[in-house]
């Protein structure tokens, strides 16, 4: 067989497991979930109320390795004046043992995540589709007893809930077949702020509602209302204590009396493929518009990550290029820059960060793979309390470059 038909077979077949995929996984989570007492359930499932798609994040705390403050091997960019050392510690900007935190808030997509088995009470050791292993802890309500619930939805079974500690592992994967779920499609759509900016993608109403059988609660004209989601065509912030809601079938409700409409909504969220997660509070929100979906992030999008490599350039335009590890904790692609921008909170994917560009002691430039750009501040991950950028070069030197140095960073594969 010649070279071209071998490359245009191949390209049938991978075309043909995609469709095949597509139709499979319509984007929930789907995996089987092993409990203490060994029964098992497979079927789609619906994390802590507010995770239900392969493009949520599961948040929680790692631990750093002791070896992210050692620095007696390591080659700084800058010896800074007016840092001294008293014992063998050093007094001034750079951290040490004594006061470098241990450990630091992370966060991941499911579609990373190959299994997540529970070790404590408030602890997940995760094995990443790469092979990686990741313990997470705490630092919100999607691990540990204080998880507001696990739902799924067990095709022989049923719709079956848990609790954190009925669970003993989770292996996720994509459906052998097609699968339907009771709570309707996941939402999608355009959310636009009152300053005009504007996100696409995936939708978790008031850090609850995700699908179109989720109920949007409130007063209209004196009378509660419970609206299903799959019904409404565009909801509008009205003032700080209600929202006027467009139906589908062309009714208009102005609704009033509860946190899904007035300035008591703990956000909304809008997962974006391209780049991560907002999250808009309610004062910066103006109107949401529901779409249809385009295409579904599927499982076998997500590649479980890879070291962080790219090339940083000093003020002084000096580059190194390496592994990176970032604010002294970030070094994959799976995990997630974090900041602010217009009061909207961001979480974006480091693998989908084509380059960050320091603006000022406060504030980077951040681009995306598909160029769109966000000035962010208000967190360590893009202002002066960065904790160092540290590459591993390919000569195999060790350095360091402080924030108060550090110009730009240019992402890339090695």
């Amino acid at each position: 067989m010649s070279a071209v038909r071998i490359v245009v077979a191949s390209m049938v077949v991978a075309a043909a497991f995609t469709a095949v995929a597509l139709a499979q996984d319509n984007g929930r989570i789907y995996g089987r979930i092993t409990t203490v007492d060994d029964d098992v359930f497979e079927g789609p499932i619906r994390w802590d109320k507010n995770e239900g798609s392969w493009v949520d994040v599961l948040d929680g705390n790692k631990d750093l390795p002791k070896s992210n403050y050692r620095k007696s091997d390591r080659k700084k960019y800058r010896d800074r004046e007016g840092s001294f050392e008293i014992f063998g510690i050093t007094i001034g900007k750079s951290y040490s043992s004594w006061n470098f935190p241990g450990s630091a808030q992370s966060g991941i997509r499911f579609g990373h995540i190959k299994t997540l088995e529970v070790i404590d009470d408030d602890a997940v050791r995760l094995v990443l589709k790469s092979g990686q292993e990741v313990e997470l802890e705490g630092g919100s309500t999607d691990i540990g007893e204080d998880i507001r619930e696990i739902i799924i939805e067990d095709a022989d079974e049923g719709e079956i809930e848990l609790v954190w500690d009925d669970i003993e592992l989770v292996e996720f994967m994509t459906p052998a077949r097609a699968v339907t779920s009771t709570y309707g499609e996941r939402l999608y759509g355009t959310l636009t702020t009152r300053r005009g900016d504007e996100f696409t993608g995936f939708i978790c109403w008031d850090i609850d509602e995700l699908f179109g059988d989720d109920i949007l609660d409130g007063s209209h004209k004196g009378r509660k209302r419970k609206i299903h989601f799959d019904k409404i065509a565009r909801i509008e912030r009205y003032s700080s204590n209600g929202a006027t809601v467009y139906m589908k079938n062309g009714d208009e409700l102005l609704l009033r009396e509860s946190n899904d409409v007035d300035d008591g909504n703990r956000g909304i969220i809008v997962s974006d493929v391209g780049f991560g997660q907002v999250r808009v509070n309610w004062d910066e929100f103006d109107q949401l518009e529901f779409k249809d979906i385009p295409r579904p992030a599927v499982y076998d999008d997500f590649d479980g990550g890879r070291p962080l490599y790219g090339t940083v350039e000093t003020e002084d335009g000096e580059t190194y290029t390496g592994l990176i590890r970032w604010d002294n904790d970030e070094d994959h692609t799976w995990e997630i820059l974090d900041g602010n921008y217009r009061d909207i909170q961001f979480d974006i994917e480091f693998g989908l960060i084509k380059s960050i560009e320091k603006k000022s002691y406060r504030s980077s430039q951040v681009t995306v793979l598909d160029g769109r750009t966000f000035r962010l501040r208000g967190s360590n991950d893009v202002d002066e309390d960065n904790k160092g950028i540290f590459i591993t070069t390919d000569t195999e030197e060790d350095i360091e470059v402080e924030w108060e140095d550090f110009a730009k960073v240019e992402f890339s594969r090695k």
